[in-house]
């Protein structure tokens, strides 16, 4: 069943599971969530000033701030500047990995607008409010006109 995770006890019950064999149902034991908070937003009519969208380094330079301000431990960083099209200048990804799990930034200039996605695995105490803070922290940075956020509780296994 789609989101379940099982364990098999015999020979065939994996492929009895996917329709390949006819017979009982496998036995099974449902593990431990993976507990995890996952938040997007997409900001649209950004008002920051244009170097907040366009440069890589300064825009790699207040995530890591950002993730510390907010609590997390950055473990790794790829800051990466597009080349300007003929649609305007090119825009930036930025992706932390952070020992709780990642921090992704994309900017799009020629349109204003931004989509921030910020992944904590809950392994080991509740991150969910460092999440929050960074994704507040970043949010305010893009003075975003229109905002649109998600959040997800990931790893939950449907009883």
């Amino acid at each position: 069943m789609l989101g379940e995770t099982r364990h098999f006890t015999g020979r065939g019950q994996a492929a009895d599971l996917f329709g390949l064999q006819t017979g009982a149902q496998p036995a099974m034991r449902i593990v431990s969530p993976m507990q995890g908070l996952h938040l997007t937003a997409d900001l649209h009519q950004c008002r920051c000033d244009l170097r907040w969208l366009t440069d890589a380094a300064l825009l790699g330079e207040r995530c890591l701030q950002a993730v510390a301000a907010a609590g997390l431990q950055a473990t790794a960083q790829v800051f990466h500047a597009f080349p300007a099209t003929g649609h305007g200048p090119g825009g930036v990804t930025a992706t932390v990995l952070l020992a709780e799990s990642h921090l992704c930034v994309h900017t799009w200039p020629e349109q204003l607008a931004v989509t921030l996605d910020v992944y904590v695995c809950n392994f080991g105490g509740d991150h969910s409010a460092k999440a929050h803070t960074l994704m507040a922290a970043l949010t305010a940075l893009f003075e975003p006109g229109h905002l649109e956020r998600h959040s997800l509780l990931r790893g939950a296994i449907a009883a």
